[in-house]
């Protein structure tokens, strides 16, 4: 059998550690009853403030349909309410309700500890490195974008 290619080996080992964080995210997010797309909608919102779904679209990078829907979604759970842009009355802005912070702290918490439980079997130069990596990596991805 002949040798893997290192590359592949990484690959393979980058989507190992995609897969199970994506996991374990997804299923400390069902205590709150809130998907993937959700939680980070929430966090959006919470750290740019009240904004038009489109603008959310926009953060979020989604159509505006999918953040209308995620947006519906968040406000059956209660966590963020439609109010009427002052500057607009047409238009409506999306703000994140007292339940909905409260949410959004508990999910960084859990997100968190989830991370600590897979990061801390990293030294602490580990962690830089792959910090470093990453960040490397991101700025490409994000350079992609913009062209």
């Amino acid at each position: 059998m002949p040798d893997r290619e290192p590359r592949t080996d990484l690959v393979d080992a980058f989507w190992a550690v995609a897969r199970s964080l994506r996991h374990a995210s997804a299923g400390r997010l069902a205590g709150w009853g809130l998907t993937p797309s959700q939680a980070r909608a929430l966090g959006t919102l919470v750290r740019h403030g009240e904004m038009r779904p489109g603008a959310l679209a926009a953060h979020l990078r989604i159509t505006p349909r999918s953040a209308t829907e995620v947006v519906d979604a968040l406000a059956g759970l209660g966590l963020v309410e439609r109010g009427t842009d002052p500057a607009d009355r047409r238009a409506v802005l999306v703000r994140v309700t007292d339940a909905g912070a409260a949410t959004a702290r508990d999910v960084r918490a859990a997100r968190a500890d989830g991370a600590e439980a897979l990061f801390g079997r990293l030294s602490d130069a580990d962690r830089a490195e792959l910090g470093r990596i990453l960040a490397v990596l991101r700025a490409g991805i994000d350079d992609e974008r913009r062209c």
